[in-house]
């Protein structure tokens, strides 16, 4: 296989599994203070995304793939708010596990390697294109 449409083939496996990153980190951050309808109830527990190496037998690329979608099983905290429906009868509520911090710097990588890949896409086109061109021009 030509090795551009090999490399068009890595970079779309890229795009495909950042763009679930994205998906999973934008459910984080949707849920970031979603806590439990009962008393003592667990509130939303945060996402992870797990990628793995897989080699595409046609091209002998190495793609990226998504392997596991999981959950993070750190404790929840808990906050002090009586009036939720969530409180327990001291008063806490269990929050979830996301940390923002970490959500939005995840969300800068996953955007940065989903443009990276998009660019690399368009380079290759670019060069496919160039190269028919050369092969029309010589005839």
């Amino acid at each position: 296989m030509d090795p551009l449409v090999a490399s068009m083939k890595v970079a779309a496996s890229g795009l495909e599994a950042q763009s679930t990153r994205i998906r999973i980190v934008s459910e984080n951050l949707a849920n970031a203070r979603s806590t439990g309808d009962t008393p003592g109830a667990d509130p939303f527990r945060r996402k992870t995304v797990t990628f793995s190496a897989e080699l595409d037998r046609a091209t002998n690329a190495s793609l990226v793939e998504v392997s596991k979608l999981g959950v993070d099983e750190t404790d929840f905290q808990t906050e002090y708010d009586p009036g939720n429906p969530a409180a327990d009868e001291k008063g806490f509520v269990k929050v979830p596990n996301v940390n923002m911090l970490v959500e939005m710097a995840d969300m800068r990588e996953a955007n940065r390697s989903y443009e990276a890949n998009l660019q690399s896409i368009k380079q290759s086109r670019d060069l496919i294109s160039a190269t028919i061109d050369l092969l029309r021009a010589s005839q």
